[in-house]
């Protein structure tokens, strides 16, 4: 029988509650910025803000001990790119995933809503998949373009306030990950998704760190150091 390291059992259990934590943070201010106005631009404006403060908090907090993914491309491009080994992205993905889906659970009981319910609002649109595909690419090209220059310290800002401009400058509002997509199903809110919605914004994700992994390879010099994961933390 394989014995999964404890450290690999610790960043895992990083990933899940840190995805959770997110998870929590976008659908709960969704709700929140709906109880406490009528105006959508104002409504998306405290969704924005608290998620782009949130993930500040998440990533400086779970970098050191997980390399804060909280996302799976995040983690299939952290392996692809030599920062991380293989035995990792399992159990990466399956962790994000787990708590993408509880922390849609547990931001709809804060607010008195049942714990889950299918969410209904339909995203599909051609304008809707072009934005993730930009909003996803743009993504991993940041991560990864620190990554590769050494200058990982700077993620957590860079990340946050990128996602927080996504929110305005795509008309997706930037999910631009698939385990908070599958979370986000969960809940009939603000920042719910339909599940009939999701497989497509989940493709066109998909698509969109490829161009990302792309980019970053034809723009940025070859890593020649040590390989670091993403966020400064050693795979052990």
């Amino acid at each position: 029988m394989t014995t999964v390291p404890a450290a690999l059992i610790r960043r895992a259990s990083a990933e899940l509650v840190g995805s959770a934590a997110l998870t929590a943070m976008v659908v709960g201010s969704g709700i929140a910025a709906t109880n406490l106005t009528h105006d959508v631009g104002i409504q998306l404006f405290i969704n924005a803000i608290a998620t782009a403060f949130g993930l500040f908090v998440l990533i400086s907090v779970f970098g050191p001990i997980s390399g804060a993914h909280f996302n799976p491309l995040v983690s299939l491009a952290d392996y692809a790119f030599g920062f991380r080994s293989l035995r990792d992205t399992g159990p990466y993905i399956a962790a994000q995933i787990i708590g993408c889906i509880a922390g849609s659970i547990l931001a709809n009981i804060m607010f008195d809503l049942p714990p889950t319910a299918w969410s209904t609002t339909d995203r599909i649109t051609p304008g809707h998949l072009v934005a993730e595909v930009v909003a996803t690419a743009g993504l991993i090209f940041a991560i990864f373009t620190l990554a590769r220059a050494g200058r990982s310290r700077f993620a957590a800002a860079v990340v946050a306030t990128y996602i927080g401009s996504a929110y305005f400058f795509t008309s997706s509002t930037s999910f631009a990950n698939p385990a908070i997509t599958i979370g986000r199903m969960f809940t009939d809110t603000f920042a719910g998704i339909a599940p009939d919605s999701a497989p497509l914004f989940v493709v066109a994700q998909i698509l969109g760190a490829f161009l990302g992994y792309v980019g970053v390879r034809l723009l940025t010099p070859r890593v020649t150091a040590s390989p670091l994961a993403v966020f400064g933390t050693r795979a052990e």
